[in-house]
């Protein structure tokens, strides 16, 4: 089964609250507010994927699957006597998905339907900043349940701005804490105990760095080191050697990844943004890749834009992969799910945006919308759409 997350409205907010000329602050005289509603956020998408690798079946065999994903998320804001901004975010999703491929499990020919499952996956966040000597700190929480999968995930964050507030520097730390549930293939159940559960950690560290650099032009540095440790494989990836052998994928029990982006937005007058984006990503298994991602948000109008994207990507091959039937018995870890082959991918498409002074549709607090539509395609023959649905409240 393969699970692919895209996050399509992050882009449109970077940096853009910082572009501002720089403002002497003078001392004033603060007024404690009541915690008030700042803003939700109600998001639903359809997802819908086609290949032929399945990771189930050995690298080979359908892997058809839809997921359906609403979330909703709430922020409130509260000012302190002393100025401080105290921000609390909570935010709760269901994504409820199938895939054919999951049938293959237990190889069941009689199977008439894909099978489903609902993920939630619940939020909380708290952030304080201090507009005067220009830092902020905060932490959350998370956690995820599935069938097969429960995930809980903490992190804390700060960041202080530079004296002129042109730039600012952002350190954060996360850490996920895993337990995967073994549903193992049928045929290796006599031999392999299925049901039981396996750990699987992750620790995550963040540095990051943007500033604006004059009217036009903004940057951001990011560089990341990450560490797991634990059950790295899934139970129910199937490897078939090349005597025609069938095993459980196995791999390492450890993985260290360091990914390094940048990323820069250039204001063209009033009414064009270019946003671009650029990552490499190395880890320890051999696996290398690059992403380049751009995006131009056009204002057609005071309250209607679009925003056209496209984003390349292209990875080498972990040093444990090869496809159906060609692993040997002399190898210690092994794998034929294509997610950790060589190949490359295009993603493109376009964004609508709407907002206006009175709400949108005139509806008072309604104060945007907009909606996503992608198309996806690598070259392993996996192809995928994805349409989203943002909704503001504030």
């Amino acid at each position: 089964m393969k699970r692919i997350f895209i996050t399509g409205f992050a882009l449109l907010g970077f940096l853009r609250a910082t572009a501002q000329d720089n403002v002497q602050t003078d001392s004033i005289a603060y007024k404690a507010q009541k915690l008030k509603l700042e803003e939700i956020n109600l998001v639903s998408s359809y997802y819908k994927q086609d290949g032929n690798n399945s990771a189930v079946t050995g690298g080979i065999g359908t892997e058809k699957l839809t997921d359906i994903s609403n979330s909703i998320d709430v922020k409130f804001v509260k000012y302190g006597e002393t100025g401080k901004k105290h921000t609390w975010d909570f935010e709760v999703g269901v994504d409820q998905y199938s895939s054919a491929s999951s049938d293959m499990v237990d190889l069941s020919a009689n199977s008439s339907a894909s099978y489903s499952d609902i993920r939630f996956y619940p939020s909380v966040s708290y952030s304080r900043e201090n507009e005067e000597k220009g830092n902020t700190i905060g932490a959350g929480v998370s956690s995820s349940t599935e069938f097969d999968y429960q995930s809980f995930g903490g992190n804390i964050n700060y960041s202080k701005k530079t004296k002129d507030r042109n730039g600012e520097f952002t350190a954060r730390f996360q850490t996920y804490i895993d337990q995967v549930k073994l549903i193992n293939p049928i045929e290796l159940r006599p031999t392999i105990e299925n049901g039981g559960t396996e750990g699987r950690n992750t620790f995550a560290g963040t540095l990051s760095y943007s500033q604006v650099v004059n009217q036009n032009l903004q940057v951001l540095f990011q560089a990341d080191l990450v560490s797991q440790q634990g059950y790295l494989s899934l139970p129910f990836h199937r490897v078939y050697f090349n005597d025609g052998s069938v095993h459980q994928e196995n791999l390492p029990d450890s993985r260290f990844k360091i990914p390094l982006a940048v990323r820069a937005s250039y204001f063209l007058g009033d009414n064009v943004i270019i946003r671009a984006y650029y990552r490499y990503y190395t880890d320890d298994w051999k696996l290398t890749s690059h992403t380049a991602d751009i995006e131009v948000p056009v204002k057609l109008s005071p309250f209607f834009s679009l925003s056209p994207f496209y984003r390349y990507y292209s990875q080498s091959a972990v040093k444990y992969f090869s496809p159906y039937g060609q692993h040997t018995g002399s190898e210690q870890y092994y794998t034929s799910n294509y997610d950790l082959s060589k190949f490359d991918s295009s993603f493109f498409g376009m964004g609508v945006r709407i907002a206006t002074p009175d709400g949108v549709f005139g509806i008072k607090h309604f104060s945007a919308l907009e909606i996503r539509y992608g198309h996806y395609s690598r070259s392993t023959n996996l192809t995928s759409d994805i349409i989203s649905i943002n909704i503001k409240y504030k």
